[in-house]
């Protein structure tokens, strides 16, 4: 198991005509490879590390024997696999009924509160990966982000400019998976 520190990876589902799909992002609040202390060994999805940065990794084993003693770690993680579960959940959701505007911002909050400073390094064509959508949508989104002040896009450089405007113009899925991770979590996201 991976626990980021300063790294960020997604949970991506891979479709078999090579499609794909963001469906939660992890940060220093998370963990990759829940199935490790839930039982199941593996999953569909893949993790990948989309923000390169550093992360601690603990052996399958040890991890197992403290969720195994069914204290304070049983507790923690069962918790944290609950936001998890939530924000997969709030994601599919949020695929299905909102507009690529809205769901870009989602993304570019929830990236926020993962990294240190107002700076993402990321490609149009990654964000593209992520969301499930061309490339070019990517584009007119980010285009229109950056016309409103909310943003500024730059050759693989995004800076927030102003969050409580991208807030404001983000989905009620933001906030509620927010909500989620501070209730579960509280003394991880007050870090």
């Amino acid at each position: 198991m991976y626990f980021p520190t300063t790294a960020i990876a997604s949970l991506m589902f891979i479709l078999e005509d090579g499609g794909s799909a963001e469906t939660a992002v992890i940060g220093n609040e998370g963990i990759v490879g829940i199935s490790t202390f839930l039982g199941g060994g593996s999953t569909p999805s893949r993790a990948v590390v989309q923000s390169a940065g550093r992360a601690l990794r603990l052996s399958a084993r040890a991890i197992k024997e403290g969720f195994d003693l069914n204290g304070p770690v049983t507790r923690l993680l069962l918790r944290y696999t609950q936001a998890l579960i939530a924000q997969i959940a709030q994601t599919v959701a949020c695929n299905r009924h909102h507009t690529l505007d809205k769901r870009l911002c989602r993304w570019l909050l929830l990236r926020m509160d993962r990294v240190t400073g107002n700076e993402l390094v990321i490609t149009q064509e990654l964000i593209a990966s992520m969301l499930g959508v061309r490339r070019e949508g990517i584009t007119e989104a980010a285009l229109q982000l950056q016309a409103a002040g909310l943003i500024h896009y730059a050759r693989g450089h995004m800076t927030l400019l102003d969050r409580p405007g991208l807030e404001r113009r983000a989905c009620e899925c933001y906030a509620v998976v927010k909500k989620e991770y501070g209730m579960l979590l509280p003394d991880l996201m007050a870090t």
